[in-house]
């Protein structure tokens, strides 16, 4: 499983003209899912992307986390974090899982994360033609491999 996580002053997804989900300060998590994915890997992210302390705290040093500061997250599936690039000039995604698998893996992280957060967990809608809009805060970027947990 893999991770891009953006710290955003504010962040929304739309599919269709319909707002699936906005939110102020938080962050923005956009995750790529392997068939490898497990339970595991799961609880693992949602731990880290909850307790990440990457929000400025009074001495404006990142050392709160998204938990600390109340805030709110988005969760957006992408499966192109598995493009593989290596031949020629047209990413292969064969690494990332078929929906079949991701569905439920994505469904489960973001019920995982709403447990860790103890709230509402906004999402786009996998497979969808989604318009992700955020105005990144920072910028604060950061990416997360659960197969390679530095």
């Amino acid at each position: 499983m893999k991770a891009v996580i953006q710290r955003v002053a504010h962040a929304s997804v739309t599919v269709d003209g319909e707002t699936t989900a906005k939110i102020g300060k938080g962050l923005l998590v956009l995750l790529g899912i392997m068939d490898e994915d497990q339970e595991e890997d799961i609880s693992w992210l949602t731990k880290k992307v909850a307790h990440l302390r990457i929000f400025n705290d009074e001495h404006g040093i990142m050392n709160r986390s998204v938990i600390e500061e109340n805030s709110d997250i988005i969760v957006v599936s992408q499966f192109t974090l598995y493009a593989s690039t290596k031949k020629g000039n047209r990413p292969s995604y064969i690494k990332a899982s078929k929906p079949e698998i991701a569905i439920p893996v994505y469904e489960s992280f973001v019920k995982t994360m709403e447990k860790e957060l103890g709230k509402k967990v906004g999402a786009g809608i996998f497979g969808a033609d989604m318009k992700v809009a955020l105005l990144n805060d920072g910028p604060v970027t950061i990416i997360i491999d659960t197969k390679n947990k530095e």
